[in-house]
């Protein structure tokens, strides 16, 4: 039955400002190892200054997220990432700039380090930092989200792999096999 009435195109769902995130957000990935109670970290010059952080980076386009996971570590420490779990994932806002990133941070064990390889541009040098060290560096850190993850480590946050599956994994997967 009709009401005479206009009828209105459909409201949008999100707000613009959420839609201005969803758009706008950078998507990273993190490593997070610990071995012999101290964290694996990278320290990396920006704009001048040394700051702390996990291995980490962007995903490039056509990459799984765990692509992208295991490519960093290897790019920023020179060490060869294993995932295990996806400890949590992470919406931050950086207060100078406006600029989003979500992050998913994954724990993992590390083998097979190369102390030849070249690290990424901007890298200085890996360490491995107890948790009081790195907590006594908040100050350093490249963005909250490294103690953030690093403390969601600590409390036992584990989520299975596959809850970050994407299509694109279905075609890198095919894409392997192919090649073998």
């Amino acid at each position: 039955m009709r009401s005479g009435l206009p009828i209105s195109p459909p409201r949008r769902v999100c707000s613009p400002a959420v839609d201005s995130l969803r758009l706008r957000a950078e998507v990273t990935v993190a490593a997070i190892v610990q071995h012999e109670q101290r964290f694996l970290i990278v320290e990396e010059r920006i704009r001048g200054a040394l700051l702390l952080n996990q291995p980490a980076g962007h995903v490039e386009l056509g990459e799984t997220l765990i692509d992208a996971v295991i490519r960093e570590a290897r790019e920023e420490s020179a060490w060869d990432f294993r995932p295990v779990a996806l400890v949590g994932t992470y919406l931050w806002r950086h207060p100078d700039n406006g600029r989003s990133t979500l992050r998913f941070a994954f724990c993992g064990s590390v083998a097979n380090h190369d102390p030849t390889a070249r690290l990424d541009r901007g890298v200085v040098r890996a360490l491995w930092l107890t948790q009081r060290e790195l907590n006594a560096s908040a100050a350093r850190m490249r963005s909250p989200l490294v103690l953030r993850s690093v403390e969601d480590f600590m409390a036992g946050h584990r989520y299975a792999l596959d809850s970050v599956a994407s299509a694109d994994a279905e075609n890198a997967r095919r894409r392997h096999a192919v090649a073998l």
